[in-house]
């Protein structure tokens, strides 16, 4: 019988949390195992087709950079019940599968606002199944907080989780750089290499565009509109196009059409998305995980622009990483609109023609997440070997 494995994931703003649980998922059932995904997020597509079995929790979610406001679909403060639903749900799920593998997402480095719910869902899993493992599945960069908050994550880690799992790659951005990384918590990491989707882009095309992408909330309507401007003052003839995700509203996206020159398309983010990307001229984007390792293999000159409204920090350490590595301009937006505006697309003419170094970045995060946890159980049970 195959081993099971249980993964909890809850996004609060953007996509990037889902879509890399959603990879871990599909390369962990690749792999062998049977999984189930539980998502606590707003829905992003349907999971249908999926080799993992997908939950839907009440969603939470949050708006802007206030963490600290849970949120329900409607965009209401959440009541008490959702939570304890949510929390009924997981245990259910925990004892009626009794996985052999437990995976938090993001907890307990992030998530702290969620912390009765994966502590619940641990508990359960353990009673359930006593030798259960348990991990932590985070990605590349942390946002730092406070050091008792640092503390506290890091008994947790010390008291509750067997490994982390670390999706990127520390010869080009190590933990460290967004986290302190003691002695304890060094002998549970396991980088995986960065989980992509590596399912086929589609058709590659040359479409000489300029495509602007900013992930899946409405955090990238600064850069929008910023895109816009760019664009107007652009007076090569070059069609630009953005693509919105879900978080953003229709008025705001009328807002901006209502203000762009005709070259410019705006519509909903696209499947099509790698490929339209592998044949644009130049890509304008945010620096979100799932976006940055599109770029690298598109392999197109691209310029980022990092989000980091609030206390956020990763993206800018992710986008600083990507600048020194030659991957691409990091490009911060001031607050200066007109003058924003003029840098942008004088970025985007100095950017073209340009060809990214093949860095040698390790992408290869699907099958070594999967070797990984194989790795882990078999030292966990010796005499199963």
């Amino acid at each position: 019988m195959s081993a099971s494995v249980l993964i909890a994931v809850t996004h609060l703003l953007g996509s990037g949390h889902l879509v890399r649980a959603a990879n871990l998922a599909r390369a962990l059932a690749q792999g062998g195992f049977a999984v189930t995904l539980a998502s606590g997020g707003v829905p992003l597509r349907a999971m249908d087709g999926e080799p993992f079995a997908f939950v839907q929790l009440p969603v939470i979610r949050t708006e802007g950079t206030d963490f600290r406001t849970l949120l329900d679909e409607a965009g209401q403060p959440i009541e008490p019940q959702r939570k304890a639903v949510r929390i009924a749900m997981l245990e259910e799920l925990a004892a009626r599968l009794r996985p052999d593998v437990v995976i938090a997402e993001h907890f307990p480095f992030g998530r702290r606002q969620l912390a009765e719910e994966f502590l619940s869902l641990i508990a359960a899993a353990k009673t359930a199944r006593p030798e259960a493992l348990v991990l932590s599945s985070v990605r590349d960069v942390l946002v730092t907080p406070r050091s008792d908050r640092i503390a506290e994550a890091e008994e947790r880690i010390a008291g509750l989780f067997d490994a982390v799992l670390v999706h990127g790659d520390a010869g080009f951005l190590s933990l460290d750089r967004s986290w302190p990384v003691g002695e304890g918590l060094a002998e549970k990491l396991r980088y995986t290499g960065y989980l992509a989707d590596d399912r086929p882009a589609g058709t590659v095309q040359e479409n000489g565009e300029v495509i602007v992408s900013g992930g899946g909330s409405a955090a990238a309507l600064p850069l929008f509109a910023c895109a816009v401007a760019a664009a107007r003052l652009d007076r090569s003839g070059r069609r630009w196009r953005l693509l919105a995700g879900r978080g953003m509203t229709d008025s705001d996206l009328a807002l901006l059409a209502a203000e762009a020159p005709e070259k410019v398309v705006i519509e909903r983010a696209r499947p099509d998305f790698p490929a339209l990307l592998a044949g644009c001229t130049v890509s304008i984007s945010q620096a979100g995980y799932n976006t940055v390792l599109d770029l690298v293999a598109a392999g197109r000159p691209a310029i980022v622009v990092p989000f980091d409204a609030g206390n956020e920090t990763e993206q800018t350490v992710r986008a600083e990483a990507m600048e020194r590595a030659g991957l691409a301009r990091c490009f911060r937006l001031s607050g200066d609109f007109v003058g924003d505006a003029v840098a942008l697309a004088d970025a985007v003419g100095e950017a073209i023609g340009a060809q990214p170094p093949a860095l040698p970045i390790d992408r290869d995060g699907a099958a070594r997440s999967a070797a990984i946890v194989k790795e882990l159980l078999a030292e966990a049970r010796p005499s199963e070997r």
